[in-house]
């Protein structure tokens, strides 16, 4: 290394006490004792500058010019610019002005005070000429300007030509800042605590009150009515045991927020390990389940499908796979027809960075389409892609009609085939002929290629019916080049795709093998053969997956995922829950089918514990964590609440080849064990080291715990040949998973109608993490029932599955010690609240039992109780109104959540658990219709769904409790009217709860009267029943007496 160059003599300079900056040179030989302005008055003279050592600031007003030499002018145009960051000198003096090397002579005094005084009138005269003419200040712009002045060195400015040396002699240069300091990709946004600290203490608050009043309740009995009384305290002990488990997961709610600059910066931004730029992000499978075209149209699903192969991910490490479980070609050949469309929707998108990319939601929506657009042919580009996507759902619409007419047509072909062969085989014979001809010909459901449909045919058959096909995997687009593939002009004849990359991601067709005497597992088994396929065919260490309704609305909403899944302590977490958002319900939400204050309210709550529980769709998986291993750090919670945490004893990562994994005092629990039985396919076994290797963080922290090195992820993927999907096709076999633990302990849960929530729960339980991404633009969107009957069906299938849970092994009071207390009592109000439906109904009643009788559930409406009313009444709104606060949801919601609780919790709950219990104890296996996705046909009217009324026997239970309600009402005002003494306190209170009551079955009542406001005709017969069933239930419970009737009417 070349020795540096001779440096620039140091400036050292001091300021006065009248606030003027001196330069002091160590070539002058300076007294500072000659002048006043150099003392300190408060050390007492001139000795207190002995040995003092200082560094010349880094200011440009602090650069005072010393004219050299023989020069007359003042303009400082020879001025060196100032060295920083070189060795301090010190500035002595010793005696009577004796310089800094070497002794000083007789007239060294005078010759230092000469000096000072040529040089302080210098710079008196350039600070003049430096003012600004009004405010009197130091013009440092124009010192700058006149004197090409610099600010030091750092990474705001660097001078040109300055070259500076560290102390081990290396040269510095302005490329030394360019390096960016590390930067977290995700952060915690807290709650305010001026909101949720009021927010814990009113619970507190309430929770006291509750205690208190019951405590009241209990110890004054009605006994005017006893079983009044305890009916009513059993209910109100239960709603409070209710609320208390609703209410304690969300003492700790949290917000979250991501960088996205960040992430580009780290992943997919040249630097040594990345030279070229690539993308070094892990590779993402995204699944696509279906099961029946009639009721989930293929254009949705096509729609779909195109939304996520255009979504703002590295193309290369993008593969889509769909399952059709119900193996239609009619879903084949859309899918087909998807990725034909696929190939100029997608550049398009890209091209004028198109919002949302779901064609059929971007052309809907309303405004101005030409907004923030700068591109001059987007309007001609968007009205041609607009023509082919209309030509595109013409053929969607028409491909029915289109398969039954080939079929039909290859089928005659066919038969008329084996006509002519059955002739030339009999040799004339006329009778075998006509035995030929009798024999049933068989209806096979045709390809466009003119080949047998190797899936589900029109007309069932064996080996071609829904519960006996082969397994199909159809790779429609291949992987793609890992290398940009940049359009040309003249590569489209209408839309100019220059610059623009082109490539599409790998789509692959699957639908699983099906025969009779298995059990499939419905979704729960189609979801774990897609894994198994993914895994041999891309192997990406994450997966997303959606139902077919699910759409991608924010192109960059899996980039915010996988900020989570990449940041510091990004290995603990097995996925990354998006909350639900619905399209196509009614202004009004009149069945809560947003759903906003479960997705806004309480996921957010669980996102601050443990973290969100899994809802079945829209939610980004660590692979490795759904083949059921442990994470590779955990804590225990002990203690009677969990108040104690310590570090868990977790097996090595990839250790799945374990002895003995029963060694561990914590493996006792079964979730714990480690899975070792994938099957019998190798390939499928090797591919899992390299997805948990492939899923981890950068290492590129020292915070960062086993993590991955970057540019681990650059090396092109090779590309699929035969024995590969061959190797896939086995997988999806029915047989494959004999003797496995899948579905058991590796991949969905299998044994509820909600498999999503159980596997989700033995994911948590064994100490993995997750975390709710709540999107600025909303993230994914999709469709929910409208109708009643429809609604209600949902929510009876949500709830049989919590009873299931319940009742099996996956009961939160089962949970090992790795799960939180207030997660465990999350996951227990899950199994717990259709049983509040018992309560509720006989709640609901006791109004009308109330007015019925001239009872009430209190001795007197006394001031302890209406205080105690009013206390609890007080502190639930104030709850609500804070948790509007911090949860973002409105009012109107919370009410129609509460109103549709009560409408549900007396129908499909009720009905649940009876469906659950019949199960347990009988062994009645519960069969769900899947909910209808179709669009609604009526473009005058997009809500006329709502109004449509289909019967089912969930309507009974609410509307039974309306019209006793209606009757009670009508018989207890007669009744207090018509008496010596009228309770009208009683008759207050029951009218009170009676229409409380009602206020909450409102949107059911308005659901049965359609759209004009016509009452069914079934309504009126089930309240005639009622009422007469009542009245003489009622006369033979208390018959009249003689003394009370005459013949006219009722004496008083």
């Amino acid at each position: 290394m070349s020795s540096p160059t001779k440096k620039t003599p140091i400036k050292f300079a001091r300021r006065t006490s009248s606030g003027r900056v001196v330069s002091l040179s160590r070539d002058d030989d300076i007294d500072l004792g000659v002048s006043g302005e150099f003392t300190s008055a408060s050390s007492g003279g001139p000795n207190d500058y002995m040995n003092y050592t200082v560094l010349m600031p880094p200011t440009p007003d602090n650069q005072p010019y010393a004219a050299p030499s023989g020069s007359s002018g003042s303009r400082p145009d020879d001025l060196p610019p100032p060295t920083y960051g070189t060795t301090t000198r010190r500035v002595g003096r010793r005696g009577g002005g004796q310089g800094e090397e070497g002794g000083a002579g007789a007239g060294a005094g005078e010759d230092a005070a000469a000096k000072l005084e040529r040089r302080m009138s210098v710079m008196k005269s350039n600070k003049s000429m430096l003012m600004r003419s009004q405010t009197g200040d130091f013009d440092h712009n124009r010192w700058l300007f006149e004197t090409k002045g610099t600010y030091g060195i750092g990474n705001a400015f660097w001078p040109k030509d300055e070259v500076e040396y560290d102390d081990d002699g290396v040269a510095m240069s302005m490329s030394d800042f360019l390096e960016k300091p590390w930067k977290p990709l995700t952060r915690k946004v807290k709650i305010s605590p001026g909101i949720l600290s009021p927010y814990r203490l009113l619970v507190l608050v309430r929770l006291v009150f509750l205690a208190l009043f019951l405590t009241w309740r209990v110890r004054n009995p009605n006994q005017d009515a006893i079983w009044l009384w305890g009916l009513s305290i059993v209910c109100e002990i239960w709603f409070a045991f209710s609320w208390l488990l609703d209410q304690m997961p969300k003492l700790n709610p949290i917000n979250r927020a991501v960088d996205l600059v960040a992430l580009r910066e780290k992943f997919e931004s040249p630097s040594p390990d990345n030279p070229l730029g690539r993308s070094d992000l892990p590779g993402l499978d995204v699944f696509i389940s279906t099961a029946d075209p009639e009721k989930e149209p293929p254009l949705v699903t096509a729609n779909t499908i195109l939304s996520i192969v255009a979504t703002e991910y590295p193309v290369e490490k993008l593969f889509v796979y769909i399952s059709d479980d119900g193996a239609a070609v009619l879903t084949f050949e859309a899918m087909s027809e998807a990725a034909a469309f696929a190939r100029v929707w997608v550049p398009f998108c890209r091209k004028h960075n198109i919002e949302p990319r779901n064609p059929d939601s971007y052309f809907a929506v309303k405004g101005d389409p030409t907004r923030n657009k700068k591109c001059p042919d987007f309007v001609k580009d968007r009205r041609w892609i607009k023509r082919e996507y209309d030509e595109f759902k013409v053929r969607i619409n028409g491909l029915p009609d289109t398969i039954r007419r080939r079929s039909a047509a290859l089928n005659a072909r066919e038969e008329m085939r084996e006509r002519k062969l059955a002739r030339e085989h009999s040799g004339g014979d006329s009778n075998a002929s006509k035995a030929s001809e009798a024999k049933p010909a068989v209806k096979a459901t045709w390809m466009a290629d003119a080949t047998h449909w190797p899936g589900t045919w029109a007309v069932p058959s064996p080996d071609h019916s829904k519960g006996d096909h082969a397994g199909i995997i159809q790779v429609m687009i291949k992987s793609p080049h890992h290398d940009p593939l940049y359009g040309a002009p003249g590569d489209h004849p209408y839309l100019d795709f220059t610059g623009i990359d082109t490539r599409l991601p790998m789509f692959v067709y699957v639908s699983r093998e099906k025969r009779p005497g298995y059990d499939h597992n419905k979704k729960a088994g189609a979801m774990n053969a897609m894994v198994r396929a993914s895994a041999i065919l891309s192997n990406g260490p994450f997966i997303l997956n959606f139902d077919c309704d699910h759409y991608i609305y924010n192109s960059l909403a899996i980039r915010e995922g996988m900020c989570y899944m990449m940041d510091r302590g990004g290995d603990r977490i097995c996925y990354v829950q998006f909350p639900q958002r619905f399209e196509g319900i009614d202004p009004s939400d009149r069945y809560a089918n947003h759903n906003t204050v479960f997705f806004d309210g309480n996921m957010r709550a669980l996102d601050g514990l443990q973290g969100p529980m899994y809802v079945g769709t829209g939610c980004l998986f660590r692979r490795y964590a759904l083949y059921g291993f442990n994470p590779p750090r955990a804590n225990e919670y002990l203690g009677l609440y969990g108040q104690h945490k310590r570090p868990a004893s977790t097996p090595q990562v990839g250790g799945m080849d374990e002895a003995d994994p029963a060694a561990s005092p914590e493996a006792m629990h079964p979730d714990l064990c480690t899975p070792v039985k994938f099957g019998n396919s190798k390939m499928f076994t090797d591919s899992i080291l390299v997805a948990e290797f492939q899923g981890r963080p950068l290492a590129d922290h020292p915070g960062i715990k086993n993590g991955r090195p970057p540019g681990a992820l650059l090396t092109p993927r090779p590309p699929i040949d035969a024995p590969t999907v061959a190797e896939a096709v086995s997988v999806i076999s029915c047989w494959y998973e004999d003797k496995t633990e899948w579905g058991q302990r590796v991949g969905w849960i299998y044994g509820s109608v909600t498999e999503d929530v159980v596997t989700g729960y033995r994911m948590h339980n064994r100490g993995w993490r997750s975390v709710y991404c709540i999107t600025k633009r909303d993230a994914f969107r999709g469709t929910a029932p409208i109708n009643l009957t429809d609604r209600l069906h949902q929510v009876l299938r949500w709830a049989t599955g919590s009873v299931e849970i319940f009742f099996s092994r996956n009961n939160a009071f089962l949970a090992c010690s790795r799960l939180k207390f207030l997660q465990r009592i999350a996951y227990l109000n899950v199994g717990i609240y259709p049983f509040t439906s018992i309560f509720l109904v006989v709640y609901c009643l006791l109004p009308a039992l109330s007015l019925f009788s001239g009872q009430f559930i209190v001795q007197t409406l006394n001031v302890t109780f209406l205080v105690y009313l009013l206390l609890i009444t007080i502190t639930l709104t104030l709850l609500a109104l804070l948790e509007v606060k911090w949860s973002g949801i409105g009012l109107e919601e919370w009410w129609r959540n509460e109103q549709f609780w009560a409408i549900g919790g007396t129908s499909a709950h009720l009905a649940a658990v009876i469906q659950g219990l019949l199960k347990v104890i009988a062994g009645i296996e519960i069969s769900f219709t899947l909910t209808s996705k179709a669009a609604n046909e009526d473009e005058a009217d997009i809500y006329a769904d709502l109004y449509v009324i289909k019967w089912t026997s969930l309507f009974i239970p609410p509307l039974t409790i309306i019209v006793i309600n209606i009757v009670a009402m009508v018989v207890g005002f007669s009744r207090t009217m018509y008496s010596e003494i009228p309770q009208w306190s009683k008759l207050l209170g029951g009218l009170f709860f009676s229409f409380w009551v009602l206020a909450h079955m409102y949107p059911f009542a308005k659901g049965l009267m359609g759209r004009r406001g016509r009452t069914p005709t079934i309504v009126y017969v089930w309240a005639g029943i009622l009422a007469i069933t009542i009245s003489l239930l009622w006369i033979s419970i208390s018959p009249p007496d003689s003394n009370s009737t005459t013949s006219g009417g009722i004496e008083v």
